[in-house]
């Protein structure tokens, strides 16, 4: 088999598709990647297959080039069992309660308004503009003590540790030096909470009467499934997978605003309807635009794939763009409409951008329901803002891995 790493490297998001044209739609296209046997699997039978954890396991499955940029060593990402188990919990309970959502979603609307107010006028750039505040609402949502300059560049490292995780060069190299500046800060704060150097006092635990601001001791005191606390980098880790996939809502703002600004009927609709329209339009915009391109895993033994066997070691490899624009799927695909989510009922492995299978056992982001409540959110403001858009290159390139809008979007809000 023909390594398929260099025409990943150069195609992007259309290496999978073009992969399975190439071998006739097949749900089960065989390949190497860095050298290692894979397979690619296709549609939401296969989604099910790969969120099985009998099927696929996450240890070993992530090149070390993306541990060290992307989610550092010894995440949840790379656990499997007991010890995924006991770690995802910690997740769920501070990601997922309604409480906790809300409460960072106030924070996300307050540092939204400043911002604006203090743009009016000026032409800014949104992707960066945006991953800002919400590095403000998360560091005040975990209670997590910064002063505004490190917020400033915990943004910035963040945006870096995404956008240098899938490609070779200075971007890559980029990302690695902002997580090793990121894991060295925090595992101090860590360690300073340990110590109780840091710690929350009776208001701030009392703050919105959720105890969410707790989110930095709540990691600083988790224990392992052996009952031992995590080592202080670890722990580190596991705080900046709170804090950048919340920064990386940033890409999504910036595609609803791409969005917004080719179909300005879409602000109307936004402005009519900020509830179940909006959420529509959040989903859209996660289904429609290019951000997570596969996912993968190991076979743990031999498996059957739609009469193929899959062989233990294998890497398996989940398509999620091709997934998300295939017309079997999702009619008239590569048109973008919110419409096609009011009133339907999607399952576990019909929209995968953040994973499929349960979020709350499983390896699905438990993550997912913040960043559909903050999308919603901020697609919803960028669509009551009057603003106006500058001549620039909006173009998305596909063989760009994060992709964007080439200018980041720059905008001048009216005074």
């Amino acid at each position: 088999m023909i390594d398929s790493t260099v025409p990943l490297l150069v195609q992007g998001y259309g290496w999978l598709p073009d992969l399975r044209r190439r071998r006739g739609g097949a749900t089960v296209v065989r390949t190497r990647l860095a050298g290692r046997r894979a397979v690619v699997l296709h549609g939401p039978e296969a989604v099910e297959f790969f969120y099985d954890e009998r099927h696929v396991v996450r240890h070993g499955a992530l090149p070390t080039p993306v541990l060290d940029t992307l989610f550092g060593r010894g995440a949840v990402h790379t656990l499997d069992g007991d010890a995924h188990r006991v770690r995802k919990d910690m997740f769920v309970t501070l990601l997922m309660a309604d409480r906790g959502v809300e409460a960072l979603l106030a924070r996300v609307r307050r540092h939204w308004s400043r911002a604006v107010e203090s743009w009016a006028g000026h032409e800014v750039v949104l992707f960066e503009e945006t991953a800002r505040v919400l590095a403000r609402a998360v560091c005040d949502w975990t209670g997590l003590p910064v002063s505004q300059a490190q917020t400033l560049e915990l943004a910035d490292d963040c945006l870096a540790m995404v956008d240098g995780f899938a490609t070779p060069g200075p971007r890559h190299w980029r990302a690695r030096g902002a997580r090793r500046r990121q894991e060295r800060s925090l595992a101090r704060v860590i360690e300073e909470v340990r110590g109780g150097v840091v710690h929350l006092d009776a208001a701030a635990r009392a703050d919105d009467s959720a105890g969410n601001r707790r989110a930095l001791e709540t990691v600083a005191w988790h224990r392992d499934a052996g009952g031992r606390l995590l080592d202080s980098r670890t722990a580190a880790v596991e705080l900046l997978n709170i804090i950048r996939p919340t920064v990386a809502i940033a890409w999504f703002a910036v595609f609803a605003a791409h969005a917004l600004h080719r179909d300005p009927r879409r602000r109307d609709e936004l402005r009519a309807d900020t509830g179940p329209y909006a959420r529509a339009f959040a989903h859209e915009v996660r289904r429609f635009y290019p951000f997570v391109p596969f996912v993968a895993g190991l076979a743990p033994r031999d498996a059957v794939f739609h009469g193929e066997t899959i062989r233990e070691g294998t890497l398996v490899v989940l398509d999620v763009y091709g997934h998300h624009h295939d017309p079997a799927l999702w009619p008239d695909p590569y048109r973008f409409d919110p419409h096609r989510f009011l009133g339907a009922t999607t399952t576990p492995g019909d929209l995968i951008p953040q994973g499929g299978g349960d979020a709350r056992t499983g390896h699905r982001c438990p993550g997912e329901d913040i960043s559909m409540a903050v999308l919603s959110e901020l697609a919803t403001a960028l669509a009551g803002l009057d603003l106006d858009v500058p001549e620039q290159d909006l173009t998305i390139p596909l063989d760009r891995i994060p992709t964007r809008p080439r200018s980041g979007f720059a905008i001048v809000p009216a005074l």
